[in-house]
């Protein structure tokens, strides 16, 4: 068996084990950890990797395959410079085959070098609002991917960013059905107290929220909240008159 061949099935028996992992539900930072480790196992010339997250001014290092990964992200944050954090934050691709050669972070590149790290590739992951993310991938030797190599590694980034992303909706899809939950008990309490149809306590919460321009599910949880302190300061009456 020739050498492509071999990899190319290694390459196809990982990428079908991550689709597996992902199509169960797998937690997403167990689900990272498997690309981070096949990254560092399929490429020659990747010996470290990790995912970058970064949160409302916070960070996190996600499935570092070695400490040396979580310092240079946590070196990255406080220079506030570095390929990771270029490519979590504006550039979808952020190549520095070299480090030695390279002026664009000075500061990073002597920790990194320091290290025994000579070259970084990162993938952006995704951006939005709230946070971003990249994927990073670091080698002791310059200039050690090809073509071959580069494509391997998106195909990870890639499936990186379908993690995060599922990961995030799923996210969001449970607090949506718990702000549904909220305001369903909301509506139940106000149609009991003030003897009003579904529709009519509906459109009291939607009143509330926009008068006092506070999200419908706040408003909601504000009325709930209301009854159970109603209700615990009734049995507190009723056990102390005991």
């Amino acid at each position: 068996m020739t050498e492509n061949v071999r990899f190319n099935n290694l390459l196809e028996t990982t990428m079908i084990e991550l689709t597996s992992a992902f199509s169960a539900h797998m937690d997403p930072d167990i689900a990272l950890g498997h690309i981070t480790t096949a990254a560092v196992d399929l490429v020659d010339g990747i010996d470290y990797a990790d995912v970058m997250l970064i949160e409302g001014g916070s960070y996190r290092s996600v499935a570092p395959t070695a400490q040396v990964v979580t310092d240079l992200d946590h070196a990255q944050m406080r220079l506030q410079q570095g390929p990771c954090l270029e490519a979590a934050t504006s550039d979808s691709i952020v190549r520095a085959p070299d480090l030695r050669k390279d002026s664009r972070w000075p500061a990073f590149a002597d920790a990194a070098l320091e290290q025994g790290v000579h070259s970084v590739l990162s993938f952006q992951l995704y951006t939005h609002r709230t946070g971003t993310g990249a994927l990073n991938l670091l080698g002791k030797r310059p200039h050690a991917l090809d073509i071959q190599s580069e494509a391997t590694l998106a195909m990870l980034a890639t499936q990186a960013a379908i993690t995060l992303i599922a990961a995030r909706k799923e996210v969001q899809f449970e607090s949506a059905l718990a702000s549904r939950d909220v305001i369903g008990q909301a509506k139940g309490i106000i149609m009991e107290r003030f003897k009003l149809d579904a529709t009519r306590a509906f459109a009291l919460i939607t009143k509330l929220s926009q008068d006092g321009n506070i999200p419908v599910r706040r408003i909601a949880q504000q009325v709930v909240d209301s009854l159970t302190a109603a209700e615990t300061n009734g049995a507190r009456r009723v056990n102390d008159h005991r």
